[in-house]
């Protein structure tokens, strides 16, 4: 009995150990994948995110390369107005910067605010907020793959899978438009 017992709890500590081991190992990063950039006949000219619908969609020169099932902001009916609401802009946009030390595994940062959306914010006396980006998952929390598509969580961005940021990452330059729609 007391060696079963202590057998259990030696198992137990292990496998906790283990999936600690695991989730630091992907919170680190420490095998953080940077896909090459495909050729340019193979990456996409424009990105259209439907908020309504969650789905983004890579395009080349109109035509629909891929399709993918996404997460945005907390409370995503409506524009982002200001810093902190939760919301997911919308308008024209473009990727600005390739983030590959990012806290959500890769990221694309998307050019919000734009000089319309800071003017806005600056009559209303308010930040309309930054750092809008097409992302991962957190760190350490990859192994959630889709089950990160059962509520809207980010903070105003575009939430994908890691395989799915990677291979988007592969398709995507920075000057990439990018067309956010409700």
């Amino acid at each position: 009995m007391f060696l079963a017992r202590r057998l259990l709890i030696v198992a137990g500590a292990t496998a906790i150990v283990a999936f600690l081991g695991l989730i630091g190992w992907d919170f680190f990063q420490l095998n953080r994948h940077i896909p090459a950039q495909l050729t340019p006949a193979t990456r996409a000219t424009s990105v259209v995110v439907d908020k309504k619908n969650r789905r983004m969609t890579l395009l080349k020169d109109g035509e629909v390369m891929k399709t993918y099932a996404i997460s945005l902001g907390g409370d995503p009916v409506g524009p982002k107005h200001q810093e902190g609401d939760g919301r997911t802009p919308e308008g024209a946009y473009k990727i600005d910067f390739k983030n590959e030390r990012s806290r959500f595994h890769l990221a694309l940062r998307i050019s919000y605010p734009g000089p319309a959306d800071r003017d806005q914010a600056h009559q209303r006396g308010i930040s309309p907020g930054s750092d809008i980006m097409i992302h991962g998952l957190p760190n350490g929390l990859g192994w959630l793959r889709s089950l990160h598509l059962r509520r809207d969580w980010t903070d105003g961005c575009v939430a994908v899978t890691n395989t799915e940021i990677e291979e988007i990452w592969a398709m995507i330059d920075v000057g990439t438009p990018v067309d956010i729609r409700p």
